[in-house]
Order: C-alpha cells, then structure tokens, then sequence
C-alpha cells in the first residue's frame, strides 16, 4: 500500500513562493511516478506537474510551465513542487499522486492515480 503525506502548504502573498513536499512510503520509490494536481473550490481537479522516479522525465501544465518546478529526492522518497510567482488564482488544496512507473511515459489524467495523499492548502492573498 502506497501512503502519501503532503506538507509546506501556507499562506503566501501574490509574487511570493512555497515548496510543497510529498513523503511517499515506499519499498521502492523507482517503482512509481508521481503528480502534483489541484483543486480550487467550486472547480474539477487540475493536473499540475508530473515525474518519473528517475526525476530524467517531468511533464506540466502549460499554464504552470515557467512558475513550477517539479523534482524528486529518491534517496528520501520525496518529491517536491517549487512555485514561484504565486498568483491569487493558485489558490487550491494540492494533492500529490502516484501510479505505477510507465517508462517513458506520464500522465495527466488524475484517473490515472491511483494513490493519493490528503492535500495541503495553498492560500495566496492579492
């Protein structure tokens, strides 16, 4: 079974940055690709930034593409997503996925996940 632990949500003014971190309790962490999606209130989930276990293949979202930075530490099972340039309509609960390692592939398809942590809050203020 697959566990995974979101953390360094927060408050952030608009221009400002966070990193997120996801802990993911694994045998093996080059056996799985992880995601980064949100949800804002009212809206569907949005896929936001993908990557391989090898951290050689990242995939985003054009409209994060530039801002948002997606990398892994598989020494600590962790993957992290860097956002700079918050704007106010980032604000959404971030969820960190994951699925099964599909060489030489990534997906943005949250149906594609089928392991999911419980979600931070990101807040930015205008």
């Amino acid at each position: 079974q697959v566990q995974l632990v979101e953390s360094g949500g927060g408050l952030v003014q608009a221009g400002g940055s966070l990193r997120l971190s996801c802990a993911a309790s694994v045998r093996s962490f080059s056996n799985y690709d992880m995601g980064w999606f949100r949800q804002a209130p009212g809206k569907e989930r949005e896929f936001v930034a993908a990557i391989n276990w090898s951290g050689g293949l990242t995939y985003y979202s054009d409209s994060m593409t530039g801002r948002f930075t997606i990398s892994g530490d598989n020494a600590k099972n962790t993957v992290y997503l860097q956002m700079n340039s918050l704007k106010s309509e980032d604000t959404a609960v971030y969820y960190c996925a994951a699925r099964t390692y599909n060489p030489g592939t990534l997906y943005s398809l949250a149906r594609k996940y089928p392991y999911w942590g419980q979600g931070t809050q990101v807040t930015v203020s205008s």
